[in-house]
């Protein structure tokens, strides 16, 4: 693939997102007052954050532990510091209580992926090493 081909993909597919974000605003503007759009824009945040909690949690792994009772502390250390361990049930109890405290959909999802990514920097490292 060329340059030219990339950025004629990049270019098509911004305009295709952005044609997709825009495209309600102008068909539904006239009946922004309509009791099923007030309805979904009440309920709809809490249902996407309901399902995102849930998929993150339905790809956590429980720790696994051998018969040795010398791996048992191994088997923790790797639970608390793996990416779809611990770091995943944290970051989804921070989505839901900062969710329900503060009922934002885009400040729970920016620190809920935050402290995801900083638990997958910070402790990847120490398993692997």
């Amino acid at each position: 693939m060329t340059t030219t081909h990339a950025l004629i993909l990049i270019i098509v597919a911004a305009l295709a997102t952005f044609a997709t974000r825009v495209t309600p605003f102008l068909f539904l503007s006239r009946h922004s007052a309509h009791p099923l759009i007030l309805h979904m824009g009440r309920y709809l945040p809490a249902i996407v954050m309901t399902v995102l909690v849930a998929v993150s949690l339905s790809a956590m792994t429980l720790p696994v532990f051998e018969v040795s009772t010398d791996d048992l502390p191994t088997a923790w250390q790797h639970w608390l510091m793996s990416a779809k361990g611990a770091g995943m049930l944290i970051s989804a109890i921070c989505v839901a209580g900062l969710h329900l405290w503060r009922r934002n959909a885009l400040l729970s999802i920016a620190v809920g992926t935050g402290i995801y990514m900083a638990w997958v920097q910070i402790g990847t490292p120490a398993v692997v090493g």
